[in-house]
């Protein structure tokens, strides 16, 4: 072919049309001369590795920035100028070289941007100082070493050696021989991250996610030692196909958490419709983590001044007003049907609980009352004995379900609301499998097998639970998830592949305690909720049994309760 035929050029574009599916992955532009530029390594290495490259110019302008994000696969920081050092906090040291002050804030933007929807992120020099600075970390303005790290050698050249820590990512792609130009480097990575590489004298040459996200920074410049560089941008575009993969995928199915108690902040003053540092559910994290919808509870503690029955009341009040208040974009919902319409319409749900049966006051009446409001279940008990049944953590007052509790649990029959055993003795569960006509449901519990705790269902409790159709959400609470309490997302599927083992596919679920104290590493919130729908496609599951675990299973028994009306 003449290369300089234009029109032979262009046909063979569309040789294989439909447009090509490789991940697009952004990388950030130099700035200088008031010229956005990039380096010829960066480009062609994304290439190489399968991805299509997209460069990113500085600018500041979030809904550009967001916008950008949500066109891209992957996020690639690039190297260049020292970072102004006022972003931490510190005035400029004398070594201190060139700030490049067009670059500084939108890259500190887009990175802290790109970690709060779970893109996967690679830094590169600046740009692994850029994710440190961005994350909690710190930079050190200017190292002093008697080990040369800003080499004269050609840039593919490597100068010195590094020591991988065995157990990283890291240490499964690369070798222990890099290039470098830096004089500053990470002195803290922050709290997101572990140091994976250091040279022989400490500075610090890689870091990488401690919360199973795909984020790795390295110091030196691999889009410069070609094949040598590759694995690093081939791991790049390999997560950002998992990532193209989980979003499409969160495209089709519909997700929902099962329990949630972030109205117990409601007296803070939050606003639902902002990322408030103060709660772990807001509508830019369920956007961000790609979470459809939610179960808010009214939480009644154990001991109260005022009227459980009017409190519950004023949580509901509360949630119809967030409702309300940001009609355009969130909506309630009482059934399935309803959470499949909000989604095609572009909006979030909020599904209404009660966890503690206290709200109810001893009037069955109340029952009706709360089904009325739009509630879904009532989780019978909390962490205490009440006037339905005998919690785990209780004082086995009735030896189960109280004479009150059947009528509730009967009642509840009637109106089609779930029952719900979260919390509840062991006693309590198999006499409420017992009167319960419709199957039952345990909305944020995990299993007693891998953590003894009396909240936690035991493997008999989980297969008579799957026997009758019910299903068991397992929970992101730290101390239902090991007996040390310092638990993180790879103890989350643990408890949820063996729930699976025991109960089956069909009997299983999510239900975070978000705002509750649920939360761990890796799933420390709801915009990263799309992280668990990346281990499930780690674990092979497909898309049907994915949906049955994001809600489907839970919406099965919901729906068949509420036919039973």
């Amino acid at each position: 072919m003449n290369r300089f035929n234009l029109q032979q050029q262009t046909d063979q574009c569309y040789d294989g049309f439909p447009a090509d599916e490789r991940p697009v992955i952004g990388i950030t532009a130099n700035y200088g001369e008031q010229t956005a530029k990039l380096a010829e390594g960066y480009y062609k290495q994304v290439l190489a590795a399968g991805g299509i490259p997209l460069i990113i110019p500085p600018f500041t302008d979030c809904p550009s920035l967001l916008t950008t994000l949500n066109r891209i696969d992957a996020l690639l920081l690039t190297g260049g100028a020292d970072i102004n050092p006022l972003y931490q906090g510190e005035q400029p040291q004398p070594q201190l070289g060139g700030i490049n002050d067009e670059r500084d804030l939108p890259e500190l933007l887009i990175t802290r941007l790109a970690f709060n929807r779970q893109l996967p992120i690679l830094g590169i020099c600046r740009g692994i100082q850029t994710m440190a600075m961005a994350l909690g970390g710190k930079v050190a303005q200017h190292i002093s070493t008697d080990i040369k790290h800003s080499q004269d050698a050609d840039r593919h050249v490597p100068t010195h050696s590094i020591s991988i820590e065995p157990d990283t990512l890291l240490y499964k792609l690369t070798g222990n021989a890099v290039n470098s130009f830096h004089h500053q480097a990470v002195l803290e990575p922050g709290p997101h991250f572990r140091v994976s590489a250091t040279a022989p004298d400490g500075i610090i040459e890689a870091i990488e996610s401690t919360e199973s996200k795909p984020m790795l920074g390295v110091q030196w410049h691999p889009e410069c030692m070609g094949e040598d560089g590759l694995p690093l941008f081939r791991w790049l575009v390999d997560e950002a196909c998992t990532y193209r993969k989980t979003q499409r995928l969160h495209d089709r199915i519909l997700t929902l958490d099962t329990h949630c108690d972030t109205p117990m902040f409601f007296p803070q003053g939050i606003n639902f419709a902002t990322r408030d540092s103060r709660i772990l559910v807001d509508l830019p994290k369920m956007t961000e983590g790609r979470l459809d919808a939610t179960i808010m509870v009214a939480y009644i503690p154990q001991k109260m001044e005022e009227s459980a029955y009017a409190y519950a009341n004023s949580i509901f009040d509360k949630i119809e007003t967030i409702v309300g208040d940001n009609a355009a974009h969130l909506a309630l919902a009482r059934t399935p049907d309803e959470l499949w319409q909000n989604k095609q319409a572009g909006k979030k749900s909020i599904m209404l609980g009660i966890e503690n049966g206290k709200a109810l006051e001893g009037k069955l009446a109340n029952v009706q009352h709360f089904a009325n409001r739009g509630i879904v279940y009532i989780t019978l008990c909390h962490n205490g004995d009440n006037d339905l049944c005998d919690s785990a953590k209780g004082e086995q007052t009735y030896g189960g379900v109280s004479p009150f509790g059947r009528e509730v649990i009967a009642e509840m029959n009637r109106l089609g609301l779930m029952v719900d055993l979260s919390h509840a003795h062991e006693k309590s569960f198999y006499d409420a499998l017992d009167i319960s006509k419709t199957p039952i449901v345990c909305s944020h519990s995990s299993c007693r097998a891998l953590c003894d705790h009396p909240r936690n269902l035991t493997d008999d409790q989980m297969r008579a639970l799957a026997k009758k159709g019910g299903v068991c959400q397992i929970t992101v609470y730290p101390g239902f998830l090991n007996a040390n309490g310092n638990a993180n997302i790879n103890d989350v599927m643990a408890h949820l592949d063996h729930a699976i083992q025991v109960m089956g596919i069909d009997h299983v679920g999510l239900g975070t305690d978000f705002d509750g104290d649920g939360g761990v590493p890796g799933l420390a919130n709801a915009s990263e909720l799309s992280l668990f729908t990346r281990q499930l496609l780690k674990r092979r599951y497909n898309d049907d049994d994915i949906q049955k675990i994001w809600g489907g299973n839970f919406l099965r028994v919901m729906k068949q309760v509420q036919e039973h009306r």
